[in-house]
């Protein structure tokens, strides 16, 4: 892999997590130099990536590379893009498919029921992040005193949908396409469509497809990257 202080758009695939992508490449980088018999610096081996996917989720992944590493409080700013797939009627511990599912109702909302709700969510909303997330509370990860078993409060924020729309509905799955702010949490959106639908869902499904103005159309596979 040639290295320089740049980015690398990576459409990360379901299992990965985010870290598992910057590991990956970093472990590339290291490589290539040990080839040439060159022992690499801390700063050639720097690799970070700007704005984390959850490893059920699939999609783009902005890597940075060297001196880019510093740019990452800017990525992280930009409005997203995502697909998602949510499972009415149901209800998960972690918002997504790794977690305990559990049936909750069988209420099965109209089409035109669904894009009432949907509408709804346009604009700027206050919403709570799920708890199985890496906000951190009192300095540790949310996620991890989850799992530990205690109790995670974390406060509302508001968010902004730019743009939210069903692609295909048929019962109990619900696809979408949502344009949204940063910080907007997707599990949490579809934790909160289902209750406003009356009955309760969570995600078993998300990609994203844009981080500002860089696309998924220019993402590479991570085991294609040279």
């Amino acid at each position: 892999m040639k290295q320089s202080s740049d980015i690398l758009l990576i459409d990360k695939p379901a299992g990965w997590t985010s870290f598992d992508v910057v590991a990956k490449i970093r472990g590339k980088i290291r490589a290539d130099y040990t080839k040439q018999g060159i022992k690499p610096t801390k700063k050639q081996l720097r690799v970070g990536h700007a704005g984390t996917l959850d490893p059920f989720a699939t999609g783009l992944l902005i890597i940075l590379l060297g001196d880019a590493c510093k740019q990452a409080g800017d990525f992280l700013k930009l409005d997203k893009t995502y697909e998602f797939t949510a499972r009415l009627g149901q209800v998960s511990t972690t918002g997504d498919p790794e977690g305990e599912i559990t049936d909750v109702s069988g209420v099965v909302p109209s089409q035109a029921a669904v894009e009432a709700v949907l509408q709804q969510f346009n604009g700027g909303i206050e919403q709570t992040p799920p708890a199985y997330s890496a906000i951190k509370i009192g300095g540790k990860r949310a996620y991890k005193l989850a799992r530990e078993g205690k109790k995670v409060d974390i406060p509302p924020r508001t968010v902004t949908i730019y743009s939210l729309k069903s692609v295909t509905y048929e019962y109990p799955l619900l696809k979408c396409v949502c344009e949204v702010s940063s910080g907007t949490y997707i599990r949490s959106l579809v934790e909160d469509i289902g209750t406003a639908l009356g009955t309760s869902a969570y995600c078993i499904k998300l990609r994203r497809t844009r981080v500002g103005g860089y696309s998924i159309d220019n993402a590479t596979n991570i085991d294609k990257t040279k």
